[in-house]
């Protein structure tokens, strides 16, 4: 086998760093703006596509779809990130951000259930499906496609990973607040919902135009290609694969409960949209500026003092931090319960996308994080706004997503204590 992959384009020259972050970024940014749009507007979409005369049912509908569609992300996984390690980051991603960008578009113009009936929530599901199938490889391939053209920044560098997700949550929430004070509440509820997807569709041709003009890394294109990677990774790296899922479950754990959070102060706390849209923007600015700075401790200091740090201090804080907010509702109470889950989740979070770099090697590297990432995301992340809502229906109290966050904690620790040796 020839030692340079004819799909692949051979470049010595140091990328530039910037334009390397951006290419690979935008992605993930638009691919978690549009969930987090879809999470914070999740009761006007409920109105729009699936009408019920219980606004709980058409609500648990909506998550329903919103979990649905991340059943299909694991193999949007394993086919976008095995296409990756055969063919090239750069193949992936552009493949990806395509698909994302169709189903964008489908959600922004479908007409209403009043106008086309089942079609309308059918399509919505179809949309959605798209979106989680291209979301499926967009981590893999963008993570390895950073660390691998610069190693020794990997923890910096790959945390921006995680930093533009939470760019896109302070977008999304900006978005949120603003709708809030501008439209009313019919406007929103009859088309505004809609501007924050339009938004989204003009992020994807820069992105894609930007994805074009980059190249491969240096030390992919000399490498032989793996040549059965998904072989290997199901018969000599399983227990890499569930190490992965294990140190990626909090974290898509706190993060789906961010999106939540709108749904669940309005629903359940019976704060105003516009407090929760509130606690959501400050999240997003911490979010994306604290995970960056952490990365840039990481490489001082090490990963694993604070992956520690934070999991410990959400296991002992999370459930009183809830009581807090259940027992004394107010504005300010929610305002600290989201910035405290949003500055943990920065600390750990920061670290997760070079560690699972890590795990793998390079001809597997894209695909075992893709499967790794998205089977945590499905389960623990995906679900994680329905399975709250069916624990507050079945419990009776609004503290259930403190105990499903703390359960969450108690699986990563267990990861994190079994990997820790690979992470010297």
């Amino acid at each position: 086998m020839s030692s340079i992959s004819p799909n692949v384009t051979l470049t010595h020259s140091k990328p530039n760093l910037h334009k390397t972050l951006f290419a690979t970024c935008i992605g993930n940014a638009l691919e978690w703006f549009d969930i987090a749009v879809y999470g914070f507007f999740a009761s006007y979409i409920a109105h729009a596509f699936f009408p019920t005369r219980d606004a709980s049912v058409s609500l648990l509908l909506t998550f329903g779809s919103f979990g649905v569609s991340f059943l299909i992300r694991p193999l949007g996984a394993i086919l976008l990130g095995n296409y990756a390690d055969r063919h090239g980051r750069k193949k992936a991603l552009l493949l990806s951000i395509n698909l994302m960008m169709l189903g964008g578009a489908v959600i922004t113009f479908m007409p209403a259930y009043a106008s086309i009936g089942l079609l309308a929530p059918l399509l919505i599901l179809l949309a959605r499906l798209v979106q989680g199938f291209s979301a499926g490889g967009e981590f893999g391939s963008s993570t390895a496609f950073l660390v691998e053209h610069f190693p020794e920044r990997k923890a910096f560098i790959a945390s921006w990973q995680f930093a533009t997700q939470g760019a896109s949550t302070l977008l999304a929430s900006a978005f949120g607040l603003g709708l809030t004070q501008i439209l009313t509440e019919s406007q929103i509820q009859a088309w505004g919902w809609r501007i924050p997807f339009a938004f989204g569709l003009l992020i994807g041709p820069l992105g894609l135009y930007i994805r074009r003009h980059v190249h491969e890394p240096a030390s992919f294109a000399a490498a032989a290609p793996e040549a059965a990677p998904l072989k290997r990774l199901f018969g000599r790296q399983k227990a890499l694969m569930l190490l992965a899922i294990g140190l990626m479950v909090i974290s898509t754990a706190v993060n789906y409960m961010l999106n939540y959070v709108p749904t669940y102060a309005t629903k359940n706390l019976h704060l105003s949209g516009s407090v929760a849209f509130t606690a959501t923007l400050l999240a997003g600015v911490i979010l994306t500026v604290v995970t960056p700075l952490m990365g840039l401790w990481a490489e001082r200091i090490g990963r694993v003092p604070l992956m520690w740090g934070s999991l410990l201090l959400l296991i002992l804080t999370i459930y009183p931090a809830f009581a807090l907010v259940v027992r004394h509702t107010t504005p300010l109470t929610l305002i600290l319960l989201v910035c405290w889950m949003a500055l943990l989740k920065s600390v750990y979070f920061s670290t997760v996308p070079s560690v699972m770099a890590d795990l793998f090697p390079m001809g597997t590297r894209a695909s075992g994080m893709a499967i790794s990432y998205n089977v945590a995301v499905t389960v623990f992340g995906g679900f994680a706004p329905l399975i709250c809502t069916l624990l507050i229906s079945a419990t009776g109290t609004s503290l259930a997503p403190g105990y499903y966050l703390m359960a969450m904690s108690v699986i990563s620790g267990f990861a994190l204590l079994r990997s820790q040796q690979r992470l010297k």
